[in-house]
């Protein structure tokens, strides 16, 4: 495949997913903010070395959803946007990287398809697992968080100071959306347990920033000691939005990770 844009049925709903480049798969699933255009550094990036696949969850981009925007229905919408690809002659399999929210929705759709799966990335997220400890530590984390105005959690001001224009950006990707972040129900119930992600055929990256303001690194660190399968990856300098303000940044670390994984199948 080289380049694609099409529609994948989901229980009727028409989800919208973009095919680039050729070689192993990397799904790219966006999160509260964003759509599939979000990912504009990492198809650039990547797409020469591996087939990239974009998407909009239901309620997002061009996945359009007048229903309610439940977060439960999002893993069934990446699995059939893998069965799409892969009956279309794209690869098989693929590795499954979230932003934020869409790491939930990344792992559950992981767990619930294992054989379309070669790996998950969880990029400043915890992909909704649940475990009393961790849960506890999301919880105040995000009490910290909310101090911050909304913006402030997601790209650091030196960077809003030196790019207005691709923070003006960052902010224009959501206005494509009918779903909001307010919106979505259920976004942390379904996860799955330490004992159920540990035993999943599957490796796990936690990807996390120095400098991101929802998710702090201690957390992310101590989900990996909770996970001793799982690698666990703290980018220097990086905010919660790596992807998007130090995209090189989250490049590499998705690139070294995909090669691991290459390497171990």
């Amino acid at each position: 495949m080289s380049e694609l844009a099409g529609y994948a049925d989901s229980d009727g709903v028409s989800v919208y997913y973009e095919v680039h480049g050729a070689g192993p798969g990397l799904l790219l699933v966006h999160g509260s903010g964003g759509q599939h255009a979000a990912w504009w550094q990492q198809v650039a990036a990547l797409s020469g070395e591996y087939t990239v696949v974009t998407m909009d969850l239901r309620g997002f981009g061009n996945t359009r959803w007048p229903g309610e925007h439940d977060a439960r229905a999002f893993p069934g919408d990446i699995s059939a946007v893998l069965d799409t690809v892969a009956l279309g002659g794209g690869p098989a399999r693929c590795v499954l990287a979230g932003q934020s929210i869409g790491a939930a929705a990344a792992l559950r759709a992981a767990l619930l398809r294992p054989d379309r799966v070669r790996g998950v990335i969880l990029a400043h997220s915890l992909g909704g697992l649940r475990d009393p400890e961790l849960t506890e530590l999301v919880r105040a984390d995000r009490a910290r968080a909310e101090q911050l105005p909304v913006l402030d959690r997601l790209l650091t001001p030196a960077f809003r100071a030196e790019r207005p224009d691709l923070a003006f950006l960052f902010r224009q990707m959501g206005t494509f959306n009918t779903a909001k972040m307010a919106d979505l129900r259920n976004l942390n119930s379904d996860g799955p347990t330490v004992a159920e992600l540990t035993a999943a055929p599957f490796p796990v990256l936690l990807l996390g920033g120095e400098k991101d303001g929802v998710l702090s690194p201690s957390t992310m660190r101590r989900a990996g000691e909770l996970l001793p399968g799982a690698r666990v990856e703290i980018v220097p300098g990086a905010p919660h939005s790596m992807y998007w303000e130090t995209p090189a940044l989250f490049n590499d670390a998705v690139r070294r990770f995909l090669k691991e994984v290459a390497a171990t199948a």
